[in-house]
């Protein structure tokens, strides 16, 4: 397999050490506490929040895709989330898909009678993980697999190797692209912004709904601010595909935001997969590539990358 003769502008772990001293959690928690107003009062994400909410988040180990500080800012717009402080100083986000409330617990269960209190005011607790659910069925809440929004996990090296015949159509795939297209890959810096907008909006124009186009762009405009970091892609100089992530679980994994390419060039999904995972550091064990949101079509690509696992999520309503 190929890989690209560029390294991304990240480096597993280096980014995020102060998070490790035995002290700084509670130093970045105290931060927070001071920002966030008292529930019900809420704030939406903002940078703001960012110095002392990005390293909590990278800290968690669950591995929740929605648990970054990127994720919360790029989709506050498409989640209406809000964060606020319980009275015992436990964050907590609140948010609403259309016309139904939910809220989320990144950073741990409060004391019940404000749990019960969340739940009389906004419903359900969303993307809860399986250490939660199982505290939260053991005191009689209802607890339902959230399948359509489990993360794929999937080992760094499968998915830079393809190795064996599971992956022997990826590869074949592979291989008519590099047969029929001259490449060149770039690491996605300030230089070459212009062209990952201009791959956006390209695949904005041929697809039927914009999507994530808004949390997409937003995420290329904010990737140095917001720490995140990818490549992107030419064909005869023309720029064809991007990919863009970030660290996630204590920089144990990658977590892949948004991976955009224009249509007409058979095999090219399935080459910037497999080279952008080529050249991340062999500190992250896996990649995280997110859920399929109960898209068939998405589901069926995503398990035919083989996952190792999932990073399972749940939701939580009252008794």
């Amino acid at each position: 397999m190929t890989t690209p003769d560029f390294e991304p502008p990240c480096a597993a772990g280096g980014a995020h050490a102060d998070i490790r001293r035995p002290d700084a959690a509670v130093d970045y928690r105290e931060r927070l506490n001071r920002l966030l107003p008292a529930y019900p009062d809420a704030r939406p994400p903002d940078p703001e929040l960012r110095p002392a909410l990005h390293p909590l988040c990278q800290q968690l180990n669950a591995g929740i895709s929605e648990f970054t500080f990127a994720n919360l800012f790029l989709f506050r717009h498409a989640h209406n989330y809000a964060l606020s402080r319980l009275d015992d100083s436990t964050p907590v986000v609140l948010g609403r898909d259309g016309d139904t409330l939910f809220f989320m617990l990144p950073f741990g269960l409060p004391e019940q009678a404000l749990l019960d209190r969340l739940f009389h005011d906004h419903g359900m607790l969303k993307a809860a993980s399986g250490e939660q659910a199982e505290r939260l069925r053991g005191l009689g809440y209802q607890v339902r697999e959230d399948r359509d929004n489990f993360d794929y996990l999937y080992r760094r090296e499968d998915l830079a190797e393809l190795s064996g015949r599971t992956y022997s159509k990826k590869r074949n795939l592979i291989k008519a692209f590099l047969r029929e297209n001259d490449y060149e890959a770039r690491p996605l810096r300030e230089e070459y912004l212009g062209h990952a907008l201009q791959v956006l909006e390209t695949w904005r124009a041929g697809v039927d709904q914009d999507g994530d186009y808004r949390a997409a762009r937003e995420g290329l405009e904010r990737m140095d601010e917001l720490q995140l970091c990818g490549g992107v892609y030419y064909v005869v100089d023309q720029p064809v595909a991007y990919v863009l992530g970030e660290e996630l679980a204590g920089a144990a994994s990658f977590l892949i935001h948004f991976e955009k390419a224009v249509a007409g060039y058979k095999g090219l999904y399935q080459f910037i997969n497999q080279s952008f995972a080529a050249i991340l550091p062999a500190d992250y064990a896996t990649i995280n590539r997110e859920q399929d949101l109960g898209d068939p079509g998405l589901r069926q690509a995503k398990l035919s990358y083989r996952p190792t696992g999932f990073v399972e999520k749940y939701r939580v309503f009252p008794a």
